[in-house]
């Protein structure tokens, strides 16, 4: 199985655009293998988009900054460098083959809503996903553990995201490939190998991407 995590930067580039980047995304997606993608800070009208341009299903979780979406949603849509994380915002797992169960548990209220949620995949194997709160460590690993927990009943498991931390431990779980804030772990199995993507000018993040 090869699988990736990604925060998309609510579809935006550091350097600022000046125009919808949907189909860039999308055809990055497209172009990469894997089998599992956890994306972070989506765009929430770009799960199905993206998951067609993959041939691939999806399951997503809004997180916060959503009010107003269909207002954020015809600003963002033609310049997302207007409203920046304001457009709104949401996690998706985009799945090349059958998703046979979707669950999704809130970590926090506050100071944002915070989410993790898991698909379970045609071999049983759940792929977790989150984006820890930033700003303080303790929060990211808060939010990292209180998921962990939430799914620990979910094996054989693999688990990431943007964790929000450097250098994360977790208890019971095998790092299989970070970098940054961005990490893979599984509850066993060893990756065969891991790698960062080539994303070009898109997101402040690189894709981290493991096959086991």
């Amino acid at each position: 199985m090869r699988a990736l995590t990604w925060n998309l930067y609510h579809g935006r580039s550091p350097s600022p655009a000046g125009r919808s980047l949907l189909n860039d995304f999308a055809a990055a997606l497209a172009g990469w293998e894997w089998d599992v993608a956890l994306l972070q800070e989506v765009p929430p009208w770009w799960p199905p988009l993206l998951a067609m341009s993959a041939s691939a299903q999806f399951r997503s979780v809004l997180t916060s900054r959503n009010a107003l979406l269909p207002l954020r949603r015809a600003i963002s849509a033609r310049n997302p460098d207007l409203l920046k994380a304001n457009g709104g915002g949401c996690n998706a797992i985009l799945v090349r083959g059958e998703i046979r169960e979707h669950r999704a548990v809130r970590l926090t209220w506050w100071p944002e809503r915070r989410w993790a949620h898991g698909v379970r995949l045609h071999d049983g194997t759940w792929a977790v996903n989150l984006h820890a709160s930033t700003h303080r460590e303790e929060w990211a690993m808060r939010d990292t553990l209180r998921a962990q927990r939430a799914f620990a009943d979910a094996a054989p498991l693999l688990f990431g995201g943007d964790l929000n931390v450097r250098h994360p431990v977790l208890p019971g779980l095998v790092h299989l490939a970070g970098h940054h804030v961005d990490h893979l772990f599984s509850d066993g199995r060893r990756a065969r190998a891991a790698e960062v993507l080539e994303r070009g000018k898109l997101s402040d993040h690189a894709p981290v991407r493991v096959s086991l």
